[in-house]
């Protein structure tokens, strides 16, 4: 099926509003990816462009590949970088591009979990990177708190960090590490999502724990990582 071929999609989840001023929680991830960004970076699902700013952040970032199938947020990822020498914008799928690209890293923040056939995703990203290069995952963790909330903004599934693992060791990457973040995400996701069966974030209850948890939250898991977290981060090269 090409892309001409697809139906047009449009992502009905709220995520994106949700989390769009979590700057201490988008910077935290930030700081996971950065030893491995290179001068050329393919940014996967890059929504309403939150995280692609916090990418052309680093100076060795010389070149940003933003990919967005959603018919409703491309626009808006457009718009925002227009002009901007760079960043290209695609919308459309990874699928449809892979073969025409290659970069230092490709990373997905929040994506993976919305593809059925993720491990399709893994070894396109693995095709286009070129050697030494990196993908850069951040997913949602633990499918025992899979709730109303993940079904709302249309999450196929959680991980753990074995399952996690396993998909991308599809293809001939080297996992370098994956680990949990976000201990106490647990809680409130449970509790949103599986007792009080909400069906979006509000945006003051993002901000409020995006400037009150993740300050604090951050300094502490890096100096004793978590057994377990709401999130996962995936780091893994190529030879």
């Amino acid at each position: 099926m090409t892309a001409q071929d697809k139906p047009e999609f449009s992502y009905s989840g709220t995520e994106l509003d949700s989390l769009a001023h979590a700057r201490n929680y988008y910077a935290w991830v930030l700081r996971q990816f950065e030893p491995y960004l290179g001068a050329k970076v393919v940014e996967v699902g890059a929504g309403i462009g939150t995280f692609s700013e916090f990418l052309l952040s680093i100076p060795r970032v010389r070149e940003l590949v933003a990919i967005e199938p959603a018919s409703n947020t491309f626009p808006h990822l457009e718009q925002r970088f227009a002009g901007n020498p760079k960043v290209s914008v695609i919308n459309g799928y990874l699928g449809d591009h892979y073969k025409t690209l290659s970069a230092n890293a490709v990373v997905a923040v929040n994506v993976l979990e919305h593809i059925a056939d993720h491990e399709a995703f893994v070894k396109q990203a693995y095709e286009l990177t070129v050697p030494g290069g990196a993908l850069l995952l951040f997913v949602p963790a633990l499918p025992a708190i899979f709730g109303s909330l993940d079904k709302a903004f249309e999450h196929e599934r959680r991980y753990t960090r074995t399952s996690l693992r396993n998909v991308i060791e599809t293809s001939p990457w080297k996992v370098r590490r994956v680990t949990y973040m976000n201990m106490p995400g647990i809680a409130a996701w449970f509790l949103a999502g599986r007792v009080m069966k909400k069906t979006h974030i509000a945006p003051a209850d993002a901000k409020a724990y995006d400037r009150l948890v993740v300050p604090w939250l951050s300094k502490v898991e890096s100096v004793l990582p978590p057994p377990i977290g709401a999130n996962l981060v995936a780091i893994a090269t190529r030879s």
